[in-house]
């Protein structure tokens, strides 16, 4: 079981990194051999630049950049065994596709070897890492749990192993045992207690059923609360009556689970899209750089405050995260805003005044340009944003979600979508912009994220952009 939080870009820029090393220790230690017969031609450096995205985009697929919660040394060994046999027949058929005569098999196997040695050897030291860090409280995942007299076993499971990252939120039961047993410790409810209110106020990832006798018409009501807010259900799979097909089978441990998502899980596009956003991201900072230092500079010059505003917004499922901008504001405008509230000129409870009086002479251009939005880049390479996702809303909206809305808080937050590309969409209502939110989620791919980018761009250079 796997977090989306656990899927760092890092990881995969670090695995790309160990591949280059291993490339060139596989190198010199093959060159020791003889000097003369292991001549670096031109060839090795090709094969580099071919193994280098043929590495990034398998262990992406193979999901081997995650960091797994639940899984013995021995399962990762082999996982990554099975990426080396795959890339040691890719790199094969590389040498005869591109017919590099001197490309040595003895350096395709010294290489295959010494990469698979080196990336479960970093893979082992970060899952360490994770296991310290998940057991001291960070990277949660917050888990409701259906139990009866049955369930202790799987409950004691989890809490015996906090360095899974699983804390249990909260119990529905009916039974004494589990009552008495973990009243003390753990919030729990009678199982009739209405499941859309705990799922509204909590931040809850997973519901998870484990009960071994199941109402099937209560059942499909549990599938659908979760499945209308995009929170994951699990199912023990041993129990299930049900004939399902928008579901997948996975493993907590030894345990077979039916897991029922409403979110996007094509593993390969996620996987591309984690990978390039991060990528992109990097080098839009990179090469943008002395440009947002020139922007900074017009900011502290032209008006008090600081050259960044946070502000607290509410991200995945509702853990809260500080976004970045450029201020385009002065600088007691959150003080204000209330005394602007009847000039508010949208509806539902989002706030925008189209000709704000807070804004600054320098903070009408970043507006008008988008640039303001700049430093969200930086929320993206620390994983709480996605470059094309829902606008990431602030505490006091999600307060006056209808509960259908809060299904945008099921994916990450993105820097654009599609409310943002859309002609005039300052004059769109509300309830319009919840539902191309919600439709974009559920209609996700590459292929609209990639459309979505351009439109984004091409609004910069439009009057009705911003």
């Amino acid at each position: 079981m796997l977090s989306k939080r656990d899927n760092n870009p890092l990881f995969a820029v670090l695995d790309i990194v160990i591949t280059t090393l291993s490339y060139f220790f596989a190198y010199f230690l093959i060159n020791l051999i003889d000097t003369s017969y292991f001549e670096f031609y031109q060839e090795y450096v090709i094969m580099l630049f071919l193994i280098v995205p043929t590495w990034a985009i398998l262990l992406q697929i193979l999901k081997l950049t995650k960091i797994p919660r639940i899984h013995s040394h021995v399962s990762i060994f082999f996982s990554f065994l099975n990426f080396s046999s795959i890339g040691f027949a890719l790199i094969f058929l590389y040498k005869h596709i591109f017919n590099l005569a001197h490309f040595s098999h003895y350096f395709i196997i010294s290489f295959s070897i010494i990469n698979l040695l080196a990336l479960y050897s970093f893979r082992m030291l970060t899952y360490k890492v994770f296991k310290f860090y998940r057991a001291s409280g960070h990277n949660i995942h917050n888990v409701l749990i259906f139990a009866d007299d049955n369930s202790d076993k799987f409950i004691d499971n989890i809490l015996a192993h906090k360095e899974w990252g699983f804390r249990i939120l909260m119990i529905l039961t009916n039974s004494r045992r589990i009552i008495n047993k973990y009243g003390n410790t753990i919030k729990i409810f009678p199982d009739k207690i209405s499941i859309k209110n705990l799922l509204d106020i909590d931040i809850i990832d997973e519901v998870i059923y484990c009960k071994s006798n199941i109402d099937e018409q209560k059942l499909e009501e549990l599938i659908e609360s979760c499945k209308e807010i995009g929170v994951t259900f699990r199912l023990q799979s041993d129990l299930s009556p049900m004939s399902v097909t928008n579901a997948h089978l996975t493993h907590f441990e030894n345990i077979p689970f039916i897991t029922f998502m409403n979110t996007p899980k094509n593993t390969l596009a996620l996987a591309w899209k984690s990978f390039s956003e991060f990528w992109i991201s990097f080098f839009i900072i990179f090469i943008l750089s002395p440009f947002l230092l020139i922007i900074a500079l017009a900011i502290k010059i032209s008006s008090r405050g600081p050259v960044i505003f946070k502000q607290e917004r509410v991200g995945l499922r509702g853990r809260k995260f500080y976004i970045y901008k450029f201020r385009t504001m002065v600088y007691n405008a959150e003080k204000l805003k209330a005394s602007l509230a009847s000039k508010n000129e949208t509806d539902g409870p989002i706030f925008k005044i189209k000709d704000d009086p807070r804004i600054t002479r320098v903070g009408k251009l970043l507006r008008k340009t988008g640039l303001d939005e700049l430093p969200q880049l930086f929320n993206v390479l620390k994983g709480e944003m996605s470059l094309i996702g829902p606008r990431p809303p602030i505490p006091q909206e999600v307060e006056k979600y209808e509960r259908w809305q809060l299904k945008r808080l099921s994916v990450k937050p993105g820097i654009t979508c599609t409310w943002q590309v859309i002609p005039n969409r300052h004059d769109i209502l509300f309830e319009k912009w919840m539902k191309l939110d919600i439709q974009y989620i559920e209609n996700w791919s590459i292929k609209k994220d990639f459309v979505l980018i351009f439109k984004t761009i091409k609004s910069f250079f439009t009057p009705t952009g911003h």
